[in-house]
């Protein structure tokens, strides 16, 4: 059974359909490489203005020969033909016959004379009667391949209107083999005795001037491919000269970027680009003598605060043990020397906390810090977190809240994540303004989060960019009420990247803030995405959330939104009161 159409169509589909595809695929190749590369885009562009230069003034060179060779043609012309009309107009002058079969048979004979002087056969010749002659005469006379050739209507009412003058046009002459090739027709007035004016039309086919066009443009097209080529490489060279040094100082510097301080590049000569790569050594030897610089001050920073931590250990221990012995006598004192070991007993505790906290600073800085990981219940952690900060919340009148829906069981180092969510949690009990606190424990296949959310103060705009510098506070006048260091986050922030997890802050003034914890759901497999909420989904407008940048433990910053509209709860004690369930939680009314 033979094919149908559709299916002998098919192949052929395929086919088109792989070239297009094949086309996308070169295009986007040129496209890349266009964008990545700056020596193919110079030599892309200087190609591009060479070939815009060659085709103008080969065009205009090209327009200038062939109007020369026109007026060349239709100038010679117009003499043979005034130089045969007259011949003609002689020959007619002179016959003693007039009757019309004589006067034909003279214009057969004149017609074929002038039509192939000496070996030029390819002229032709047409005598008609003009267009005012009425009177009835000879017919129509031309020569052979002159039959089907008819003078445009301008050109025979000029020749009414102006007898004495030759009539010039530039016609198109259709070959048998189905070429057009352009010629010269010459008109002009002949005057045959009893028949009246007629007209001698001489056409000059311009076959050898259109080959010689031909020979022209081929020779410009290939002299101006050429050319074109012979610009691009002599772009090829010049850029290759400049762009090679700058990949060399590229590449130099991101071997810099990468830690490799002592690369330099290669000065050769003393040309402009020579002057560059000296100045580009200069600049990183610069760089590679500060960085050493400030190596040295960090270390010696950090080995300042390792020595002091350990340095103030003994002579605390001492007052301990003394501010102990007071502190348990106070009964025996006066009121006012009673309370002063009260006193000091605190701040001794928070001179212990802050000397923990610099010591544990110090082990960051060098490198020391080890992890030991086990199965521990991120949930149960929430849980018991929320339990330590119960007293204190009660005192401030903030409400905790665990939105945990299933528990999850993560390898981490229970002693960082639960100093890391005390932190968190202890600063939005402190920050929060008597509104409620929501801890919110999140897990997808990648990582598990714990998000604290507070509805407080908020931070202002660049402050979640801080919130993570060692001792840097929000508003240094506002008075501590949980006794922090000013090192907590920061180092929590260590701990979160010690699990190769990360911690986030967000907070917008009025809105409150919150602050996200991620970490690997299994070790060594990169974190895809963070579970948890981070930026209420309510806060949606530009202007809204213009100060809600994220810091990040990477050191970067990003958005993230998704902040649940409702509120689940692990604990019956720990539940929202009832005019905030199925609100995102607001804050309380002032008259409560």
């Amino acid at each position: 059974m033979p094919p149908s159409s559709l299916e002998r169509r098919g192949p052929a589909r395929r086919a088109l359909s792989a070239a297009v595809a094949g086309a996308r695929r070169f295009a986007a190749f040129l496209g890349r490489t266009w964008r990545r590369s700056l020596h193919f885009r110079v030599i892309s562009l200087t190609m591009l203005m060479g070939l815009t230069v060659v085709l103008a003034v080969g065009a205009l060179m090209y327009q200038g020969i062939a109007d020369g060779l026109v007026r060349s043609k239709t100038s010679s012309a117009q003499q043979v033909a005034l130089r045969e009309t007259a011949d003609v107009q002689n020959a007619f002058d002179a016959t003693d016959k007039t009757d019309l079969t004589t006067l034909y048979n003279l214009s057969r004979d004149s017609v074929r004379r002038i039509s192939s002087p000496l070996d030029d056969t390819s002229r032709l010749v047409v005598l008609m009667r003009a267009g005012d002659n009425a009177r009835p005469g000879i017919p129509r006379v031309s020569t052979a391949g002159a039959g089907e050739i008819t003078p445009p209507a301008d050109v025979r009412g000029a020749l009414v209107r102006d007898p004495a003058h030759q009539q010039t046009k530039i016609i198109t002459l259709h070959h048998a083999d189905g070429g057009d090739v352009p010629a010269v027709m010459v008109g002009s007035r002949v005057n045959i005795p009893n028949a009246g004016a007629y007209d001698l039309y001489l056409v000059f086919p311009m076959d050898k001037e259109a080959q010689s066009l031909g020979i022209v443009r081929n020779s410009f097209a290939a002299g101006g491919l050429g050319l074109v080529l012979l610009i691009g490489a002599c772009a090829y060279l010049a850029t290759r000269l400049v762009v090679t040094p700058v990949r060399s100082a590229a590449h130099v510097s991101e071997r810099l970027a990468a830690g490799n301080l002592d690369e330099r590049m290669r000065v050769r000569g003393e040309d402009d680009i020579a002057r560059l790569a000296t100045s580009f050594n200069a600049m990183a030897s610069s760089l590679q003598r500060q960085i050493g610089q400030l190596e040295d001050l960090s270390h010696l920073q950090q080995r300042f605060t390792s020595d002091v931590s350990h340095e103030l250990r003994t002579p605390l221990t001492t007052i301990r043990m003394a501010a102990d012995m007071i502190h348990d006598s106070r009964g025996d004192f006066a009121a006012h020397v009673a309370r002063s070991s009260e006193l000091l007993s605190k701040e001794l505790d928070r001179f212990e906390a802050l000397l923990a906290d610099l010591l544990e600073i110090s082990r960051f800085d060098a490198g020391g810090a080890v992890l030991s990981r086990t199965p521990v219940s991120l949930t149960a952690l929430a849980a018991d977190v929320i339990d330590m900060h119960e007293q204190l919340a009660q005192k401030l009148g903030v409400k905790l809240v665990l939105d945990a829906p299933t528990d999850v069981e993560v390898p981490i180092d229970r002693r960082r994540v639960e100093r890391i969510l005390r932190n968190l949690v202890s600063n939005a009990i402190e920050h929060g303004q008597n509104a409620p606190v929501v801890v919110i424990v999140r897990s997808n296949v990648t990582a598990v989060s714990v998000s604290v959310r507070d509805y407080g103060i908020g931070l202002k705009e660049g402050e979640a960019d801080k919130v993570f510098d060692r001792f840097w506070r929000a508003d240094p006048a506002r008075a501590r009420t949980t006794g922090g260091t000013g090192l907590g986050l920061s180092i929590s922030l260590e701990d979160a990247r010690l699990h190769d997890g990360f911690l986030e802050a967000w907070g917008a003034p009025g809105e409150g803030s919150c602050f996200r914890l991620t970490l690997p759901r299994h070790p060594g497999v990169p974190i895809a995405s963070s579970p948890g909420p981070l930026q209420p989904s309510s806060v949606t407008a530009p202007k809204q959330i213009a100060s809600g940048t994220m810091r990040t433990s990477d050191g970067g910053a990003r958005l993230v939104s998704g902040y649940p509209s409702t509120v689940g709860t692990k604990k019956a004690t720990n539940a929202l009161p009832p005019t905030l369930e199925g609100e995102a939680v607001a804050r309380p009314r002032s008259d409560e």
